[in-house]
């Protein structure tokens, strides 16, 4: 039984500190007033493959336009050429995706259409990058500029004094497997493109993108490209184009971009729209729009580098899921038809199995007007296709990833008041989904071992399943899928049961349970099964097979639906706190946090999953398993973890933890900073641990918040004092680990008295986190 004394223990180390939590020495600027982009410093990430983007967009803009070194994804800090500045970039993802029309000034003759080879070197001496801006100034001498409009993407080139400045439109070239392209020069002003792609990790159906360019004076020459022939006078080619200026004595031309995944009609629609302005006008609306975005969370405490660090993130947070519908409201479907979005913004863009474990909910909490619209755009997505998505770029299903990420997505869109109106049409989506499985004709492959799963209790591990479709496959990850099933089967039944639909939260209620069928009893581990039922692979829980980047030992606190019974099934409370102290190495943790987060936590690159019984903070299954002692008896343990794997989180290029999947670690870094956490996603739980900042003020959109204002304070936070003593909740006494979305709703203060040492707070059987039943 969990008993209250436990925390007396001596803990010999509690007293360690960690480098992310300032001291009060380190207070000097206690308040974040000023300009909070000034803050941001989006160049994090983008070395060692965290994969983000640092040019210019605006809040979940449909453009990013940003340079492209080289790397797979886009920019890599470690490159020194850029061959172009395009249009789509998304943070963090871990294929190549995007970079539609490479756009690069140069001066002379054209003579390359390669853009490998037409690059231009820079050194990041001459780069700057601030939230919708970017600028760098190009070993050629010419100064390239970019902001956004949330469909358009803006450029001012300045140029040496030459007769001879080109712009390079290449529309033959990106990130992705580039299909056909055309391009064509409309007048002296205008190119207009259409580009048709596909790829990420493996093929996926084709899209096609559509842009226009408008220049802000005529150019003198032009021609277009075919292959390697470069024809001057050419106003149409497959290729690209050029388009020439006389930069004797004006020397800087602006271009603004807009881009459509409809038609050509919805590019010009989307220039009329949001074009015309001026490259400084635009720029100060950007910044304007990411003041008022970050503005929603103001911290003090901290020192410099912690608050760079957070607001980067919060920054990441908002660059996605992107809006998908032109300025007139129409929108590709995925049932490849035009659609138009009726008093509501489509957005596109869902890397699920990664952002339904933070990002969904951040967003619920800080942007819940977009997080609505976001919600019924996946809704929308099955209304269209016969499908939810799984992994959706733009118009069409990639299927990457596995399990069923949608469900506790649009769950968590449920349960925090975003689907008011909508319930009913979410949830026969949702049913529709959890019950079967996309036929052979339709590109997605949602539940795919769903048949087997409902029938036998587990999805079988078939390693040698011929892929039915593009993407990824539910039979390579049985006993991953089999627990990230049960995840979603659990979250359904609550919306089943808010909804008054009983025979069926029963149902799902009951196959939330099937994780214990992958339970080996003979290794302690979940372990996955062949077609057969029985257990395959490695009894060795880190080498173990059938989990998607992951071990057993990562996936073994993937239950947040009912913890005290996966602690059952290992052995009761004290198995489990041994097992977790194992997992976390803890005894070297309290010793040096940091320097186990990045010798013990963090082996290899940013792709090495498999293998390994420790905790693994780059990727996605291991989010909530610090919060796991919360269920435990323990909860001062989680803090210690917590704050161990924020200082994986820096204010450099390489101060990002893996990929960061559209805002998905990004969001992990605001919320555990903050001291709230969802540690059941697709549900209304929220876990506490000791916030890293003195105050945190979020100003909350009163339609969805009647409250208005959450304030959280935490004051003497540091790495001496990281352990929580008490918790108030507007003033009254807060006993448990956690919080419901319901009490968050009319919550003015949360409070967090912080010591020394680990207190009795939260140790008691009731603070633990619920049971969903």
């Amino acid at each position: 039984m969990r008993g209250t004394r436990r925390t007396r223990l001596c803990l010999a180390g509690v007293m360690a500190a960690s480098t992310l939590i300032a001291t009060p020495a380190a207070r000097a600027a206690e308040r974040t007033d000023g300009h909070l982009t000034d803050l941001v410093n989006p160049f994090i990430g983008s070395q060692n493959e965290g994969n983000t983007f640092p040019g210019a967009t605006v809040p979940f803009g449909m453009v990013q336009l940003s340079p492209d070194t080289g790397h797979s994804t886009g920019y890599d800090y470690t490159q020194s050429r850029i061959r172009g500045f395009s249009l789509v970039h998304l943070s963090g993802v871990g294929c190549r995706l995007g970079g539609d029309l490479p756009v690069l000034p140069t001066t002379g003759e054209v003579t390359q259409t390669d853009y490998a080879k037409y690059a231009a070197g820079f050194s990041h001496g001459n780069e700057e990058a601030s939230p919708g801006y970017y600028r760098v100034g190009l070993d050629s001498g010419i100064r390239a500029e970019l902001t956004a409009t949330e469909r358009t993407g803006v450029q001012r080139y300045t140029f040496p004094a030459t007769d001879k400045a080109n712009v390079l439109l290449n529309a033959a070239q990106s990130l992705h497997q580039a299909g056909a392209s055309g391009v064509e020069i409309l007048d002296d002003h205008t190119v207009r493109t259409e580009i048709t792609g596909h790829g990420f990790c493996r093929d996926t159906a084709p899209y096609t993108v559509y842009t226009i360019t408008r220049f802000s004076r005529p150019f003198t020459a032009y021609g277009t490209w075919n292959g390697s022939t470069v024809t001057p006078g050419a106003r149409t080619g497959p290729g690209g184009a050029y388009v020439r200026f006389d930069a004797t004595k004006d020397r800087t031309v602006e271009a603004t971009t807009a881009l459509s995944y409809v038609d050509a009609r919805g590019a010009a629609v989307n220039l009329r729209a949001e074009g015309g302005r001026s490259f400084d006008a635009a720029r100060r609306r950007a910044r304007e729009e990411w003041e008022r975005r970050l503005a929603s969370v103001r911290v003090q405490g901290g020192d410099p580098a912690l608050r760079r660090t957070f607001y980067s993130s919060l920054y990441r947070s908002f660059l996605a899921p992107n809006i998908g519908s032109d300025a007139d409201g129409r929108y590709t479907g995925w049932d490849r038809r035009i659609h138009r979005a009726e008093r509501f913004t489509y957005y596109q863009n869902w890397s699920l199995w990664d952002t339904y474990r933070t990002q969904a909910q951040l967003l619920a909490l800080l942007a819940p007007r977009e997080a609505r619209d976001m919600a019924l755009s996946v809704v929308k997505v099955a209304e269209d296709g016969g499908w939810l998505p799984k992994w959706g770029y733009g118009p069409v299903e990639t299927n990457v990833m596995s399990g069923d990420p949608v469900t506790p997505f649009l769950t968590t869109a449920y349960q925090m008041g975003l689907l008011r109106g909508f319930e009913e049409r979410t949830y026969r989506a949702l049913r529709k989904n959890a019950d079967g499985v996309p036929p052979a004709d339709y590109p997605g492959i949602g539940r795919e071992s769903n048949a087997e799963y409902i029938a036998h209790g587990f999805a079988p591990y078939d390693k040698d399943r011929p892929y039915a479709k593009m993407g990824d496959s539910d039979y390579r990850h049985g006993a991953s899928v089999t627990l990230e099933y049960a995840l979603a089967d659990a979250m359904l039944a609550q919306m089943a049961r808010g909804l008054g639909h009983e025979s069926d939260a029963r149902r799902y209620a009951a196959r939330a349970q099937n994780y214990r069928n992958i339970f080996d009893p003979s290794t302690g581990f979940f372990r996955a099964r062949d077609a057969a039922g029985a257990f395959t692979g490695s009894a060795d829980p880190a080498r173990g097979s059938g989990f998607h980047e992951g071990s057993a030992w990562q996936y073994q606190w993937l239950v947040p639906q009912d913890l005290p019974g996966m602690v059952g099934l290992i052995g009761g409370e004290h198995a489990a706190n041994a097992r977790l102290d194992t997992f976390f190495a803890y005894d070297r943790l309290l010793a040096a946090p940091e320097k186990t987060a990045r010798e013990v936590w963090v082996h290899g690159d940013a792709y090495n999953y498999y293998n390994a019984d420790k905790y693994n903070p780059m990727n996605e299954p291991d989010l909530i398993a610090p919060y796991t002692y919360l269920s435990t008896g323990q909860p001062w343990k989680t803090t210690d973890v917590v704050h161990a794997a924020l200082t994986l989180f820096t204010d450099g290029p390489t101060g990002m933890t893996g990929n960061d999947d559209l805002g998905t670690m990004s969001a992990w870094n605001v919320m555990s900073s903050i001291g709230l956490f969802p540690i059941q996603p697709g549900y209304d739980t929220w876990g506490l641990s000791t916030p890293v900042f003195d105050r945190v003020d979020l100003t909350l959109d009163r339609r969805f918040w009647p409250g208005g204002r959450l304030t959280v304070t935490a004051p003497g936070t540091s790495a001496a004092e990281r352990y929580v003593q008490s918790v108030r909740t507007d003033g009254t006494p807060h006993a448990r680990t956690y919080l419901t979305t319901g009490a968050l709703r009319s919550l003015r203060t949360l409070a967090f008295t912080v010591g020394s040492r680990p207190s009795e707070w939260g140790t008691s059987p009731q603070a633990a986190p619920p049971v969903l039943k």
